[in-house]
């Protein structure tokens, strides 16, 4: 077999394989989508001051969720959350002030009631004052209790619920943050990939195609 059907062959198995990677990552996507989400860490009300400053960079794998964290997120119903502070679990809901479009909030639950038949949960971020988890006892301090408690002062109610945070990678979520902050970034990052493309698979069918000329020249 010719060089030349060797590089063909090499770049269809290479387009073979990811096709079939990405195929794989969509039907995860899909699969595991009902069960879990992720998202990044946009603010610190989570973290705890480490020596009077709270610093996911310097301190990445203590208990405290920092800002920049990637959290996974489990689905699951909010009866079945733990609100028994301050073990209870953290939780990602949306504002019940704010429209559908604002960021969730990550926050701690304080403690859950029912009325009328509907789940409602008082929260608070582990690094918000007056009290810092888990020194202390839940007081009407609690930031959940003067903002949530809006309205008929239900606090967050269950359906806005996305679900509770089971595991926090550290430093992942500054790339979103820093490309978020910075678009023009991402456009010089997206030209550098077009470029590898560019690279990695047009040159390569220019050059078989210049190969074939000469080669049919030569049998000619």
């Amino acid at each position: 077999m010719g060089k030349i059907s060797l590089l063909r062959l090499h770049r269809n198995n290479s387009l073979i394989v990811i096709g079939v990677v990405f195929l794989t990552v969509i039907v995860l996507a899909i699969g595991l989508g009902s069960i879990f989400s992720v998202r990044v860490v946009v603010s610190g009300s989570m973290c705890i001051p480490c020596g009077g400053a709270c610093d996911g960079l310097a301190h990445p794998f203590t208990s405290t969720i920092h800002k920049g964290d990637l959290i996974i997120i489990q689905r699951v119903d909010p009866k079945n959350l733990n609100s028994n502070y301050p073990n209870s679990d953290v939780i990602v809901y949306h504002d019940p002030t704010a429209d559908s479009t604002a960021t969730p909030i990550v926050h701690r639950i304080v403690t859950s009631y029912t009325e009328n038949g509907l789940i409602y949960f008082q929260t608070k971020g582990d690094g918000n004052p007056y009290e810092l988890w888990p020194n202390n006892v839940p007081s009407t301090d609690y930031d959940s209790n003067t903002v949530w408690h809006v309205h008929t002062g239900q606090g967050v109610p269950g359906d806005l619920v996305d679900g509770k945070v089971i595991m926090r990678i550290p430093w992942v979520g500054w790339i979103t943050l820093i490309l978020q902050a910075n678009p023009l970034l991402m456009l010089v990052i997206f030209a550098v990939v077009i470029v590898l493309l560019i690279i990695m698979w047009i040159l390569p069918v220019i050059q078989e195609k210049q190969q074939d000329k000469m080669t049919n020249k030569a049998f000619s």
